[in-house]
């Protein structure tokens, strides 16, 4: 194949990608190799939050276990690529000295001894707010990458930014068609952006605005604020993809003559990503009302409770005091009491009345 039949081929693999994601490991394999490169990486980056998929998962998870010891937001490197400028590709010769690269701790620590240290990139903005990264890396011995190589990837620069463009299009519509599936089921459901904020909700959700929630810039917010103090924490955690991300359960105490109900706040995780590339979260709200008291099933899924905990709710929910539940659960009053606090931080109470009320309410209509 002639160099102008891999490029063109390598552009198609571009759009290709920009639909069916699990193409872009070998579109950047072949970029790395147009700029005689090693590896390849392309990152989308907002504010904190950084997604890569690498030319092999070696070098991708490499790469981030460098972000991790030097973060984007104070990596010397990433920052000049950031602040250079060029509408085009840029290799670390036109960012740093000889000098400088010699005593640059993500050179000198990390890079160099990894048998990195050469790279080539660009930045691509995006009309949302987040940026699009196209880096190939290479060994420090082996070199800056030449003109020729660096020519070659800037006929490629527009067709990344109009791949990215119709990816996030492409993102968009999945969106939709999520929330709106979720609809056909009766259920309220937004789609939360990388910031937390609202990208995408159903009617059924829009009806709850601005009573139940409001869409801020920031990010979605409950108006009930012991709610919102718990949604604004699990978004928070979101923001750190080091740790093991729950599904979190919400309750909405009822406003207005309506109903109470419970907001399931979803990570959208692992190979979910590659669908919903542009979500931190699918929030879905589930309506309760009026029952006699629920099972510990419904309690433990309704809140997330373990099933000693959702055990301990229900029979507290029956009217028995701690120490009357302790006895029937075979647990000593100790035990019930400390489980007793753990249920209360889960469903968002403060006082076991409060507690009692809200299961009362939490049998599922219909």
């Amino acid at each position: 194949m002639s160099g102008s039949e891999f490029e063109s081929a390598l552009i198609d693999g571009i759009y290709e990608a920009a639909i069916v994601p699990e193409g872009w490991s070998r579109v950047l394999r072949d970029t790395a190799r147009l700029a005689s490169s090693r590896e390849a990486l392309l990152g989308t980056v907002l504010d904190e939050d950084i997604r890569l998929v690498a030319s092999s998962a070696s070098f991708g998870e490499e790469y981030e276990s460098i972000l991790r010891r030097i973060p984007f937001a104070v990596n010397e490197r990433a920052q000049r690529l950031l602040a250079h400028g060029r509408y085009g590709f840029i290799t670390d010769e036109d960012v740093f000295t000889a000098e400088e690269i010699a005593r640059e701790p993500i050179y000198r620590d990390i890079l160099i001894p990894a048998g990195h240290g050469c790279g080539v990139a660009t930045v691509i903005p995006a009309p949302s707010g987040d940026i699009t990264i196209v880096h190939c890396e290479r060994s420090f011995a082996e070199g800056y990458v030449d003109a020729a190589a660096v020519a070659a990837l800037d006929r490629l620069r527009s067709h990344f930014a109009r791949a990215g463009l119709l990816g996030r299009r492409l993102a968009m519509e999945k969106a939709r068609a999520a929330s709106q599936a979720l609809e056909l089921m009766g259920l309220p459901a937004a789609v939360l952006g990388l910031r937390g904020n609202v990208i995408e909700a159903n009617a059924l959700f829009q009806d709850l605005m601005p009573g139940t929630f409001q869409d801020r810039a920031a990010r979605l917010t409950a108006t009930h604020g012991p709610a919102d103090e718990m949604l604004g924490a699990a978004l928070a955690a979101m923001a750190r993809p080091d740790l093991l991300q729950p599904v979190r359960s919400l309750p909405i105490p009822a406003r207005r003559g309506g109903v109470p109900m419970v907001l399931h706040v979803s990570p959208v995780r692992g190979r979910a990503r590659d669908v919903f590339s542009f979500a931190s979260a699918i929030v879905v709200a589930t309506p309760v009302m009026a029952g006699g008291g629920p099972e510990a099933g419904l309690i433990a899924g309704l809140f997330d409770l373990t099933p000693a905990e959702a055990r301990l709710a229900a029979a507290i929910a029956a009217g028995h005091a701690p120490r009357e539940a302790a006895a029937r659960l075979g647990v000593t009053e100790a035990t019930a009491r400390t489980t007793l606090k753990r249920i209360l931080a889960k469903t968002g109470t403060r006082r076991q009345a409060d507690l009692v009320g809200l299961l009362k309410s939490a049998a599922l209509p219909g």
